[in-house]
């Protein structure tokens, strides 16, 4: 089991410790392979607005932990308490990974652990981590940022991205498509916060999409063009960029590429195809092409990411095309 720890104390944000919870606490249902070990950690009873928590470990725990994630801070212009920072001071010499959730942020910038690395936060808040940690690199469009050792998240929602994020790095996209099914939300959100700035919600003029979406990715293996998407969803090329825009933060030939490699991680995890037949069943064309996008979005080839996370199955659809076309090996 993974040892995740959920560093408390007064005055945090019980939205941002609820999704780390509902996601870190149990496995979804189907999923058998051994999940997280989560310890609730503190100095004392926490009270976040009208609840309280009893924590079931201090905070000295902390380092014993693999991942340590730090809930939303209510408050930016108080400083958190120093036995906080401290121990999470501690768990970063110790190896641990360190994740904060929204402004979570400030409690990482006043431990140090930011200086020199790229972070987000909410983006009503991002000028002021800015100006307080100088020597951060502030970045206010992303929904959250991932240095290796240290993540951040963007507010509230963004918080259960990057959740899924690291159950995707622990246990592939498989699983984490099979827990972001169990929360009814999108497994991966292209775009960023900014898109959520001047527009929270899209208004009417979106959803002629709501159709289009579907339509695309039953069509994945196909040589889709904007103006097949734009004849699709009846409307101008031009028309259909700014309704896309609006409604996820990016281009559709963006959107789209995002979801050709979800496709193709899902399938280098789950059947045994080549990587020529993955390309064709997820649009790429060709193996060059898809190890060149793989590897630009991913940071790793497609022979690698499978090694890394593999699950065998016995038959899939794609199966049947990787036998006709012929196998490579990995």
């Amino acid at each position: 089991m993974r040892p995740v720890a959920l560093a408390v104390t007064d005055g945090m944000l019980q939205f941002e410790l609820s999704v780390a919870y509902e996601v870190f606490d149990s496995a979804p249902a189907g999923v058998t392979v051994p999940w997280y070990d989560l310890t609730v950690c503190g100095s004392h009873s926490v009270t976040f607005g009208r609840f309280r928590l009893e924590p079931d470990r201090g905070l000295d725990h902390l380092q014993d932990a693999g991942t340590v994630i730090v809930p939303g801070w209510a408050d930016v212009d108080v400083d958190p308490p120093a036995d906080l920072v401290d121990a999470l001071r501690a768990a970063h010499h110790a190896g641990a990974r360190v994740v904060s959730l929204c402004t979570g942020a400030f409690v990482l910038g006043a431990a140090g652990i930011l200086d020199g690395k790229r972070a987000t936060t909410h983006w009503a808040h991002t000028d002021v981590l800015a100006a307080r940690y100088p020597q951060v690199q502030v970045d206010p469009d992303v929904l959250y940022v991932d240095n290796g050792s240290v993540l951040t998240s963007a507010g509230k929602a963004a918080a259960l991205d990057l959740c899924l994020h690291l159950v995707r790095l622990d246990y592939g996209s498989s699983i984490a498509n099979t827990t972001a099914r169990r929360l009814v939300v999108p497994p991966h959100r292209s775009g960023g916060q900014a898109q959520f700035v001047t527009a929270p919600v899209p208004d009417q003029d979106g959803r002629p999409l709501a159709a289009l979406f579907p339509w695309i990715i039953e069509r994945l293996d196909q040589p889709l063009t904007v103006e097949d998407l734009a004849r699709q969803a009846r409307m101008s090329s031009r028309h259909l960029g700014r309704h896309f825009r609006a409604a996820t933060g990016t281009t559709p030939l963006q959107w789209l590429l995002a979801q050709r490699i979800r496709h193709a991680q899902e399938l280098l995890e789950r059947t045994d195809a080549g990587i020529d037949a993955i390309a064709t069943a997820t649009g790429m064309g060709t193996a060059t092409t898809l190890r060149r996008h793989f590897n630009r979005t991913l940071g790793v080839p497609p022979d690698t990411y499978r090694r890394t996370f593999r699950t065998r199955v016995r038959s899939s659809p794609v199966h049947a095309t990787a036998r006709a076309q012929g196998r490579e090996s990995d």
